[in-house]
């Protein structure tokens, strides 16, 4: 799991270009991810719930898009960190729909939440991220 997971879901509206290194990305979110990047978690299935909670509220969201405005730097990183979370859960579940509803599912590990809600804060994303290795290594179900 790691950056070429993360590549086969990110696209050039990212970073205007190819994305090459961790380098480029994190440039990209330095100078602001263009907000029609958010359209990759949208077709990568997550809910405008999902977005508005993790990444971008939906009010905001059409605010930014009447005044031609990027994602702030924060909102930026929020995306591409909900982008690795997904890339490294379909990598390891093999499956997108499969992927999904483990995403959405509550879990004993996580005192009850889903993955989706701990991966508001990078700590919270670590903590997934260790629990898909686990699973990929078999030591979690």
């Amino acid at each position: 799991m790691g950056f070429e997971s993360f590549r086969k879901i990110a696209d050039t509206r990212l970073t205007g270009g190819a994305l090459l290194s961790e380098r480029d990305l994190m440039a990209a979110v330095k100078n602001r991810i263009p907000l029609d990047a958010v359209l990759l978690l949208r077709e990568n299935g997550l809910s405008e719930a999902e977005i508005d909670v993790l990444v971008i509220p939906g009010r905001t969201m059409r605010h930014r898009a009447q005044k031609s405005e990027a994602l702030t730097v924060d909102e930026s990183d929020k995306l591409v960190r909900v982008l690795r979370v997904l890339a490294n859960t379909f990598e390891t579940f093999g499956e997108r729909k499969k992927a999904l509803r483990w995403l959405r599912k509550p879990l004993r590990e996580l005192d009850g939440a889903t993955p989706f809600s701990t991966t508001e804060t990078e700590a919270g994303a670590r903590m997934i991220e260790n629990i898909l290795a686990q699973i990929a290594w078999g030591a979690a179900a």
